[in-house]
């Protein structure tokens, strides 16, 4: 909008939503140049802010979303209109699921254009279809509006449960002028978006003594918990306590996975014999069997208690009764109650942790037997022997990991040892994060990336290692590479077509990585990935290992299995 009576200089649309960024802490965006944003992108990059420019708005998204869940700030990813909305959409949907702030800034029709339905270049309601998919959705039709959009999505993406929120501002918005030194007065710098949420006294008294009477307590560490940040209190609630742990995926690292009080390695009887199980930032969804089942010990789990600490009220009882509800931000309820056990607190019984250090032992020992064997080829066990060894070496290291079996067999063997260095596929299951989450890790942190790829998953994202050429990002890809989607075996019984599951045989994925400029290696035995890994995460160059698995490894949707239609029939048939 042209201020009627202008006063010395000028600014636009383009650089109050600059300004407005920059005020905010903002340093990176992740977004895709097209019209109407690439004059911005240009200006951006002018200004300071650093631009990653992607091939794909829904790489540019996932990397916006796991560079928010690595730093307590919204990501920011910025595309063009309508397509490029829409890809950037499922990135925006995914990060609202899993609790990553994120912001999706897209470009879009003139309002008055689109409610006519007049036929606009990429014409579409933008805001009306982004509402129901993220935590928030604002449009900004008038300059001197930026700095409010930009503190309200901020605030919205970073306040209560985290998620995404889409940003909509139409192309017209970019070239308005108003009068510099009002444009300045109009920006705001969000102020404490996330204010810490004190649990109530009572309820921590509730959930003391709830873990007090407990004779098989457990704690689960949730996603939540490692972007919570509150590491040092987490470990020392567990220390103190003396209960048994079993962090999900992404919790992984928040203690060392080789901690003496970690579950993981005896995952299925803690969670079925437990008593008492306390959720840190961990959600009962599909990924923990909904708090019932078979995983839950079947006709125990009507005995079972839980004591949930959750940023959100409306999560308890979502599933199963919450005996203990805890309702505050994670590093607020954990330090109360710390506080709250005081000096004399009581270790669970040593029957049930002497129970599970030694069943614990026990498989890992028949792990470590089966990590020793040297098959040939290579299969899922001996290869991820190679990357278990290279991140126990290199802690600081950052682990992405997506698949089917690759996804399954790397949680359970690839020990972490720091907090958040390892991003996954998380609470959708969704394929394609790959490497979106490694440019992200990489720029966020400047640390080595080791993303480990299913060859499948890795088609989804694939054409991004140009992009991890052209930052030059210490990424190293390794595929693992059996010819297709869990394995490579698979038949047309009618001749002609391969198989739906079927790849092309012998593919050179290695070969991408080199097209660009990165390195580009085979390998066949562990000791050539051994080799190459070594090699890529000291000279920190773009690289890409095309690891070749026994394509009859791994099995029908690796662990979820049952949630195939047909697979479960066959089961109860």
């Amino acid at each position: 909008m042209t201020n009627d009576t202008p006063s010395g200089e000028q600014t636009d649309g383009f650089h109050l939503l600059i300004d407005a960024l920059k005020l905010n802490g903002i340093e990176n965006i992740y977004a895709l140049p097209g019209i109407p944003i690439t004059d911005f992108t240009r200006m951006a990059q002018a200004a300071g802010l650093r631009m990653i420019s992607f091939r794909h708005e829904q790489h540019a998204g996932n990397a916006a979303a796991a560079a928010g869940f690595l730093t307590q700030k919204p990501g920011i990813c910025m595309t063009v209109s309508a397509p490029g909305f829409l890809n950037g959409l499922t990135a925006l949907t995914n990060a609202t699921t899993n609790c990553f702030p994120m912001i999706l800034i897209s470009g879009s029709s003139e309002r008055e254009i689109v409610d006519l339905q007049q036929g606009d270049y990429e014409e579409m309601d933008q805001l009306a279809i982004a509402k129901p998919l993220c935590k928030a959705a604002f449009r900004v039709l008038h300059a001197q509006d930026i700095g409010i959009g930009v503190a309200r999505a901020i605030r919205s993406a970073l306040s209560g449960r985290p998620g995404g929120v889409y940003l909509d501002l139409p192309a017209k918005l970019f070239g308005q002028t108003m009068d510099a030194a009002a444009g300045k007065k109009s920006l705001i710098k969000v102020i404490d978006p996330a204010p810490r949420q004190i649990p109530a006294q009572d309820a921590v008294k509730r959930a003391l003594d709830l873990l007090k009477g407990a004779k098989r307590p457990l704690i689960v560490l949730g996603k939540g918990a490692a972007y919570a940040q509150a590491d040092a209190d987490i470990r020392a609630l567990i220390e103190k306590s003396g209960i048994p742990y079993l962090p999900m995926s992404m919790a992984k690292g928040l203690l060392p996975d080789t901690h003496a009080q970690s579950a993981s390695a005896t995952r299925s009887h803690v969670l079925a014999e437990a008593d008492v199980v306390m959720l840190v930032g961990a959600r009962l969804n599909w990924l923990l069997s909904h708090g019932k089942g078979k995983t839950w010990g079947g006709d125990k789990a009507d005995s079972r208690q839980f004591i949930q600490i959750d940023i959100s009220p409306t999560e308890m009882d979502s599933n199963v009764p919450i005996a203990a509800p805890l309702v505050g931000d994670i590093g607020s309820c954990v330090s109360a109650l710390l506080a709250g056990m005081g000096s004399g607190w009581a270790k669970p019984p040593v029957e049930w942790t002497q129970g599970i250090a030694e069943r614990k032992d026990k498989n890992i020992s028949k792990m470590a037997e089966t990590l020793a064997l040297n098959p040939s080829p290579m299969n899922f066990h001996s290869a991820l022997n190679v990357i278990r060894n290279q991140v126990k070496a290199r802690p600081d290291a950052i682990v992405v990991n997506e698949g089917a079996n690759t996804l399954d067999f790397a949680r359970s063997i690839v020990d972490m040892y720091e907090p958040r260095k390892r991003l996954d596929v998380g609470t959708w299951g969704i394929m394609g994060i790959g490497m979106g989450f490694a440019i992200a890790a990489a720029v966020e942190t400047g640390k080595p990336v080791i993303a480990i790829e299913g060859d499948s998953a890795f088609g989804f994202s694939g054409m991004e290692v140009e992009t991890i050429c052209r930052y030059n990002l210490p990424v190293c890809v390794i595929v693992f590479n059996n010819n297709g989607i869990y394995k490579g075996t698979d038949k047309n019984p009618r001749g002609g077509d391969m198989a739906p599951t079927q790849f092309v045989k012998g593919a050179k994925y290695e070969m991408m990585m080199q097209a660009f400029g990165g390195v580009g290696v085979v390998a066949n035995t562990p000791a050539e990935l051994e080799k190459a890994l070594t090699e890529a995460i000291k000279s920190g160059k773009p690289t890409l290992i095309n690891a070749i698995i026994d394509e009859t490894a791994g099995t029908e949707s690796g662990r979820i299995t049952s949630l195939n239609p047909a697979s479960a029939k066959k089961k109860t048939a």
